[in-house]
């Protein structure tokens, strides 16, 4: 695993994506190597190289992160949650 806090966009000038959204992107670079670039147009590029191995290895960890998330965002818009909220608010 290799972190590049300013990546110079021409490094992946004729590379496709294999995943992308408006301000990230995953390039196979070869060699089972994955880079995952922030694309931001307001900051510099930065990259995480991961082998294949740890692409999984991070996707199980993001998933576990985005249950805990959803748990915590779920819990205060439960109809309970937004009940006492609103008492509160009165």
């Amino acid at each position: 695993m290799d972190f590049t806090q300013n990546v110079d966009p021409s490094e992946f000038v004729g590379l496709a994506p294999v995943a992308e959204s408006d301000q990230f992107a995953i390039y196979a670079v070869g060699g089972d190597t994955y880079v995952l670039v922030q694309r931001h147009n307001g900051v510099p590029w930065s990259a995480l190289r991961l082998s294949g191995d740890g692409v999984f290895r991070v996707g199980s960890l993001l998933i576990d992160a985005m249950r805990h998330l959803y748990r915590d965002v779920a819990s205060n818009l439960s109809p309970i949650a937004l009940e006492a909220s609103a008492k509160r608010r009165q």
